[in-house]
């Protein structure tokens, strides 16, 4: 039985499901999942990320860590974690980077949190060559407690599940995944209760609220406060709160699908929702920042990488020039993707954001 036939029978026996609990089955079922089962990631897949795009989002990254280390003050030992390294290029990029540091690559020990069997056989393949033992984890709960951590995490938030609520005339209700009459998935609408204030939502506008997200970011935080460490999540999403508008979507091919039409079989993602994130994060005792993901990695040398690379290949320069500018021009990446970071409150402010924090 498929995926979406065993939703419908779930429906059909208990009733309709939120936005967030059907995100959650076609992301993460055990048996036919998305990233469970058939997670397709790169120019052959449905999507694309910054590290397969270029290898200089990787290498800046690495160098981050490295000079985000030494202002912590190059402790003996620091735990540098990735979560949801997807096929590990990020990573292996970063440690390419890194390894300029040879006292940096001594003090690290580098953790991989990922619940994907298939990506996780990616990852093994992709940092076997590596400076650093590679270990892996399926939670933040996982990792060696009491050391001070880095951790990356590059399109994490937005595949975290996010519930949707809707002003009606006749008060708030939940977008709910039911049945049609003809027992096929469909969205509809349920009478609830809205706990967070919106006031002014014209009727029929959308708020998404990630209780996923805020949950993540305040776990991450407790930790960094406790044990020292910064954080940098690197996503799509909003920078204004409020959490307006329906940003559910399906991508398949690396084109968007009707999120509904087969579960499991495309990817599913909503924004983060940045200002309750930072929110959740402050909350448990971090200290945050956020920039563009165009200003950070201009401030972090992208441009002149670029420069170096297409100098050492110049007949690669124009490749390298369309890749700098999906990373960073405004009308790409470069300003709907930003750059969110947890430090430390006794710590000192990450590289690159030292203008930006709270």
């Amino acid at each position: 039985m498929s995926l979406k036939d065993r939703l419908i029978a779930e429906i059909s026996a208990t009733g309709p499901m939120t936005v967030a609990q059907y995100m959650t089955a076609c992301l993460h079922d055990p048996l036919d999942g998305y990233y469970a089962t058939r997670p397709a990631l790169g120019e052959d897949g449905d999507f694309i990320t910054a590290p397969m795009i270029s290898q200089m989002f990787g290498e800046l990254i690495g160098l981050w860590a490295v000079e985000t280390w030494r202002g912590m003050g190059a402790p003996p030992r620091v735990l540098l974690a990735e979560i949801g390294p997807g096929t590990g290029a990020l990573m292996h990029d970063a440690l390419r980077a890194a390894r300029l540091d040879p006292a940096f690559i001594a003090a690290a020990e580098l953790w991989l949190i990922e619940t994907s069997a298939p990506l996780i056989t990616r990852q093994r393949k992709r940092l076997a060559d590596g400076p650093l033992r590679s270990s892996w984890a399926t939670s933040l709960t996982d990792l060696p407690p009491e050391l001070p951590l880095i951790l990356i995490g590059n399109e994490l938030l937005d595949c975290l599940p996010a519930r949707q609520f809707v002003r009606t005339e006749a008060g708030w209700a939940e977008r709910m995944v039911g049945l049609s009459g003809d027992n096929a998935l469909a969205f509809g609408l349920a009478p609830a209760e809205m706990k967070e204030p919106a006031m002014g939502v014209p009727p029929g506008v959308v708020v998404e609220i990630s209780e996923a997200q805020r949950a993540f970011a305040a776990e991450l935080a407790t930790r960094i406060a406790r044990h020292g460490g910064a954080a940098l999540l690197i996503d799509y999403g909003r920078d204004q709160p409020g959490g307006l508008g329906d940003t559910l979507q399906a991508l398949s091919r690396h084109g968007k699908v009707d999120p509904l039409a087969a579960p499991g079989e495309a990817d599913l993602t909503v924004h983060a929702d940045f200002p309750a994130v930072l929110a959740a994060a402050q909350g448990a005792g971090s200290r945050t920042a956020l920039l563009s993901q165009r200003i950070f990695l201009q401030r972090l040398g992208i441009d002149q990488r670029a420069a170096a690379l297409s100098r050492a290949r110049p007949d690669q320069s124009p490749v390298i020039a369309r890749q700098l500018a999906r990373l960073i021009d405004p009308d790409q990446m470069g300003d709907l993707f930003k750059a969110a970071c947890f430090y430390s409150a006794n710590g000192p402010v990450p590289p690159g954001f030292e203008d930006t924090h709270d």
